[in-house]
């Protein structure tokens, strides 16, 4: 009978009926850990400007905080309240959540704001599944001089979660207590029953864009497509988050920084190149690898391109330079292109005609290569859900995880060998010495050619 009994649990999945029950449950989890794990408080509430810092600060959480207000029939009532005290320093917050796919009302979190003045509060903290395009942005498009007198700070719940894994398995918490504590609110937001979703949906305006995306008629400039363009930056820094929970490094999209200060821009950049070749494109960055992961989904082909650039190797043949590229990469990967580059010129093979043979790979008199684009070409789906085979979503996660697994994480960037030890001739007159292991074994081949120094290839 034991096998079917279910584990108590500090912040219990069962009995949530309907979404308000949802926020309240989620609500008063998240802030009570935060009160708990000073270290999760750190990570969510310093980049809000709160004053957390090696003096230990007192984070006191209250949940469904009421405010009067004479002006309005109805009292504002944020979902939560966050005071931290350092020293003589104080930091306050008003907390509004939302869960499963509803959305921040801007009137709404414009009133907290409101409240947040008049009380002397410092910030408002808006938490949801909504995940703006560029992080340190809000899904909602509030009034700049508001902001500057009460700034507001957004979290998706992904975000919040990839935080807590980062603080947990990463960095690691020396508390047993205080890491049990944070495993279970982990355990309580990844359980379906949360609210706190995943990326499941493209938005509404997906479907009428990719029927203008078959017949060539989208217009960069409409609403829909704008939309749309929104969304899938949405989904490369969902991707982002969860590939970096999986690493426990900080995974980033990659933009310039134009468009990382301006949305609206990045947006019309997505936009135009939809327009033009039926694609979206991003990039992601991956501490610790060679390269950038380059994105790029093309839906009038129904393919996605995943991509890096790897510098080549200073060895002095092209051949070896590509052996020294091809030897972390499985025998079985079919659906790979690798470009070799040198200064202007350019040539692309498969994977599979490379590995047949090198040296007959390249053009006769192709110059010293100077890197190379690896290339993975899988299908993409076009619907705009998660649910169903042919998810869009759903397809572009798996290539960038396959991409990482196989490829990137794989390759390296070359490094010469060390110079090789000889031996320095005896003088006149002496005799040179020599170990006892020496002279205990022969003295082995030395292949000097290049492709006899495997172990500075490898």
């Amino acid at each position: 009978m034991a096998e079917a009994w279910r584990e108590a649990r500090l912040i219990p999945t069962s009995g949530i009926r309907g979404t308000t029950e949802q926020e309240v449950r989620a609500t008063s989890a998240l802030l009570a850990v935060l009160s708990i794990v000073p270290s999760f408080a750190h990570a969510l509430l310093k980049p809000c400007g709160a004053s957390l810092g090696r003096m230990r600060a007192n984070v006191e959480c209250f949940v469904e905080v009421a405010f009067e207000d004479k002006k309005k029939k109805r009292s504002p009532r944020p979902d939560g309240l966050i005071r931290v005290t350092r020293g003589s320093t104080v930091w306050t917050a008003l907390v509004e959540v939302k869960t499963e796919g509803n959305g921040l009302d801007q009137e709404q979190v414009e009133s907290y704001m409101d409240v947040a003045k008049e009380h002397g509060f410092d910030a408002v903290l808006t938490i949801s599944n909504e995940i703006p395009p560029i992080q340190g942005t809000h899904p909602l498009s509030l009034d700049g001089r508001s902001l500057r007198a009460i700034p507001v700070f957004h979290y998706s719940w992904v975000r919040i979660i990839t935080l807590a894994i980062m603080e947990r398995e990463v960095r690691g918490i020396e508390d047993d207590e205080q890491k049990w504590i944070l495993g279970e609110l982990i355990r309580y937001l990844e359980h379906e029953n949360s609210g706190a979703l995943d990326f499941t949906d493209m938005g509404t305006s997906w479907k009428a864009v990719t029927e203008c995306v078959k017949t060539g008629l989208v217009r960069r400039g409409a609403s829909d497509v704008l939309e749309v363009a929104t969304r899938f930056d949405g989904l490369i820094r969902y991707i982002s988050f969860k590939l970096g929970q999986r690493l426990g490094v900080d995974v980033t999209p990659q933009l310039p920084r134009k468009q990382r200060e301006n949305p609206a821009e990045r947006a019309a950049q997505l936009a135009s190149e939809l327009e033009k070749d039926g694609s979206f494109s991003g990039s992601i960055r991956i501490p610790g690898t060679v390269s950038d992961m380059d994105i790029r989904c093309d839906m009038r082909a129904k393919q996605i391109q995943i991509s890096t650039t790897v510098p080549a190797s200073g060895h002095a043949r092209n051949a070896t330079r590509i052996n020294w590229l091809l030897r972390p990469l499985d025998d079985d990967l079919t659906d790979v292109v690798v470009e070799a580059h040198a200064g202007r010129r350019h040539h692309a093979e498969s994977l599979e005609a490379l590995r047949e043979d090198v040296k007959d790979a390249l053009p006769e008199g192709f110059p010293e290569i100077r890197s190379f684009t690896i290339t993975r070409v899988s299908h993409l789906g076009l619907q705009g859900t998660t649910r169903g085979k042919e998810s869009f979503i759903n397809s572009v996660i798996q290539a960038v995880d396959d991409f990482y697994a196989n490829i990137l994480q794989r390759q390296r960037v070359w490094t010469p060998p060390a110079p090789e030890y000889r031996s320095r001739a005896s003088e006149p007159g002496q005799e040179e010495v020599y170990s006892s292991e020496e002279l205990a074994s022969p003295p082995a081949e030395v292949d000097h050619s290049e492709e006899g120094v495997t172990a500075h290839d490898s």
